[in-house]
């Protein structure tokens, strides 16, 4: 099994990635949160769900910034009516977090926001992940101990909305400064995001 690839950036694109590690280009299937942590980077270590389609051979790699993104991917295509392509367009449209919360709150008009979602879908959704996540799966085990720095992004977050900024925009900068550099105190926090927004 494969777990993650590491090397070069050969190409790009917000739903590909090749990477080349040791003259082998690695064709991977990404979303757009992988898309925003693999932009401006020359390499890359991406981990790896190596989805083989059964009725036809097929083999894909789907690729993934961090652990976490690809184990919710991993809880979300274990639900019935559920493909690894939807799993990547929810994966696109919402952070890991957001995912997981909108699951907990049973948030149906936000899940069904997904393009290709539909009500009983999204219903399904709920009634088949959130006791699962409500106990940790789809999370990956290093991050199971980040509730100082959700409350760090929780803080900031809420200081950059009074600013005015918009939810979306907010979470999705202080997501990639927090997963580039953890050890941020508030204030530095805001100020960095604050130059990106």
């Amino acid at each position: 099994m494969i777990d993650y690839i590491s090397g070069k950036i050969e190409e790009l694109t917000p739903t590909r990635v090749v990477i080349d590690n040791h003259g082998i280009g690695y064709s991977i299937e990404i979303s757009l949160q992988t898309f925003a942590a693999l932009e401006n980077k020359t390499e890359a270590k991406v981990f790896i769900y190596h989805h083989i389609q059964s009725s036809s051979d097929v083999e894909m790699f789907y690729g993934f910034g961090d652990k976490d993104e690809r184990a919710l991917f991993e809880l979300l295509i274990s639900v019935s009516g559920v493909g690894v392509n939807t799993a990547r367009v929810i994966l696109s449209s919402f952070s890991a977090d957001e995912f997981r919360s909108a699951i907990l709150s049973e948030n149906v008009s936000a899940i069904k926001s997904v393009k290709g979602i539909g009500l009983k879908t999204a219903q399904r959704m709920i009634l088949e992940l959130k006791d699962k996540i409500s106990k940790g799966e789809g999370s990956s085990s290093e991050l199971l101990f980040v509730s100082d720095r959700n409350a760090l992004m929780d803080e900031a977050a809420a200081a950059l909305q009074m600013l005015g900024f918009a939810k979306a925009n907010v979470n999705k900068v202080l997501q990639q400064l927090i997963s580039s550099n953890p050890n941020l105190k508030v204030e530095d926090l805001i100020k960095k995001a604050l130059q990106m927004l």
